[in-house]
């Protein structure tokens, strides 16, 4: 039997854990592991894309076409950030319809100002909720199959306080949104009133070094929350090793001893792949 998808692992009520992914390196590491869904993020995807900060400078082209290569090398569903849809009511249809093409299980859009950014920064600034309203309007009809999940999300909490968010929150459900995503709340006890406020599932973003508290799996789920994400834990951990790794390269002249966790070359030809490219010479070897 294929495995359950997305929504309907949310319908039996499973939790769902998912990592963040940002490049195919990060993703074909993760697919493997038998998370039930990943989490292409946003801030990740334009860093080691562009080198860039999350400020709204990769276009819809550039995400899809990251999204599309992610979702064509692994098996497990993919989350996508979308971020305000790249535009207006036209915009968000031409990117829920493009993300859904290229194979994306859910579709994260927010309700900031163009140009966007990280919901863990400065600066934010939110669009009127009735224009927000529209916009998932707009993508739940945008979408052909009702599997394709619809994310909203609020970035209203930084700047209006709790209460907009939750109202937002409201509003959004109501409009069709499948899940909900309260960003950046500040205490535990934020985190139990988004989690205790709506019937349709609720995601918690859990950024390390952010703006809210780290909590487990099962305390989240606790609260009421039914997805959490953890979109800079793979590109933060990996930049910390690649630092460490550098560092020892430049004072020792040397790649041996530095004792830091390495993926076995022989494995990593497995994971990319080469054991297909090996198979295809043997068949169709030319000597």
């Amino acid at each position: 039997m294929p495995d359950p998808t997305l929504k309907q692992r949310l319908q039996r009520k499973e939790f769902i854990l998912a990592p963040g992914v940002y490049d195919l390196i990060s993703a074909l590491v993760a697919d493997g592991m038998g998370f039930p869904a990943l989490y292409m993020t946003g801030y990740g995807t334009v860093a080691s894309y562009l080198g860039l900060p999350d400020a709204g400078l990769a276009t819809y082209t550039d995400m899809l076409a990251r999204a599309s290569a992610i979702v064509e090398r692994i098996k497990t569903p993919l989350i996508a950030d979308a971020d305000t849809g790249y535009g207006g009511l036209l915009n968000v249809r031409h990117t829920v319809r493009g993300y859904e093409r290229a194979g994306v299980t859910a579709v994260q859009i927010e309700d900031q100002h163009f140009p966007k950014k990280c919901g863990h920064t400065k600066n934010r600034r939110v669009i009127p909720k009735s224009e927000m309203v529209d916009k998932i309007k707009v993508a739940v009809d945008s979408r052909h199959s009702p599997d394709l999940l619809l994310i909203a999300r609020t970035d209203a909490r930084t700047a209006h306080g709790l209460e907009e968010a939750l109202e937002r929150g409201h509003a959004y459900a109501e409009a069709g949104a499948d899940i909900l995503f309260i960003e950046s709340p500040e205490t535990e006890e934020e985190l139990a009133r988004i989690g205790a406020s709506f019937s349709i599932p609720v995601l918690a973003n859990m950024v390390d070094g952010g703006r809210t508290p780290i909590l487990k799996a099962d305390q989240l789920r606790a609260l009421g929350f039914s997805l959490a994400i953890h979109p800079g834990l793979g590109f933060l951990a990996a930049g910390g090793v690649l630092r460490e790794v550098y560092t020892y390269l430049k004072r020792t002249g040397t790649s041996t001893g530095h004792g830091l966790p390495f993926y076995p070359f022989e494995e990593f030809n497995k994971l990319i792949g080469f054991e297909d490219i090996w198979a295809f010479e043997e068949k169709y070897r030319q000597d």
